[in-house]
């Protein structure tokens, strides 16, 4: 069977790929257990870019079809930030997930910014290549508001603070299936798999 390499060192990403593609006619693997230690730099100014970067080098190392994504959370009042610098937010660590929700209430706090014009979105850009090509690229998004506090303990990054008006509650709150159902990986994700479908019914 045709392996797909998830290429992620996220363990929350990899967690909801796992669930997201169960029913691919693939064999999904992962970067550890493919032995994989690189780490591209993301030099790139858009979500789009970061993610052809990590999927080509990825696929070139691994020699197999690959999927990475770059993603983040975009916020209208603060000119879009964090957007691509969402996984290290202003210094923040990368496992600081409190540390960058913080960062962006306070900074919301400051401006003294209403519920009303506390509009956000999840953007997710996934790259699709194989070691001599690039595939594709597709797009999932999911619109909320940013709430006042952190609420809930499910999901990871921004989740917490991501409210989701149908669903009446944060990212952070919802459960993992409610999720993935409206979230922008999981709308990205499958759009993904749909173009890695067609590409294994085309014979590649």
């Amino acid at each position: 069977m045709l392996k797909l390499l998830i290429a992620s060192n996220n363990h929350n990403k990899v967690k909801e790929y796992q669930e997201i593609l169960a029913d691919l006619p693939v064999a999904v693997t992962y970067l550890a257990d493919e032995g994989i230690t690189l780490d591209p730099e993301e030099t790139g100014v858009t979500f789009e870019a970061n993610a052809i970067i990590k999927a080509e080098a990825f696929a070139q190392a691994s020699g197999l079809l690959t999927l990475a994504d770059d993603s983040g959370l975009e916020v209208d009042a603060l000119g879009g930030e964090p957007g691509v610098y969402s996984a290290r937010y202003e210094g923040t660590a990368k496992d600081d997930h409190v540390g960058r929700c913080q960062r962006v209430l306070d900074k919301l706090a400051a401006k003294n910014v209403p519920w009303e014009q506390r509009t956000a979105r999840f953007r997710c850009v996934i790259a699709l290549a194989t070691p001599e090509r690039l595939i594709g690229t597709v797009e999932g998004t999911v619109e909320g508001i940013i709430d006042y506090e952190l609420k809930g303990s499910n999901g990871f990054g921004y989740d917490p603070i991501f409210f989701v008006p149908e669903l009446n509650q944060t990212l952070g709150q919802a459960p993992g299936a409610v999720k993935h159902q409206i979230s922008h990986r999981g709308r990205a994700a499958r759009a993904a798999a749909e173009v890695i479908e067609r590409w294994v019914k085309a014979g590649n």
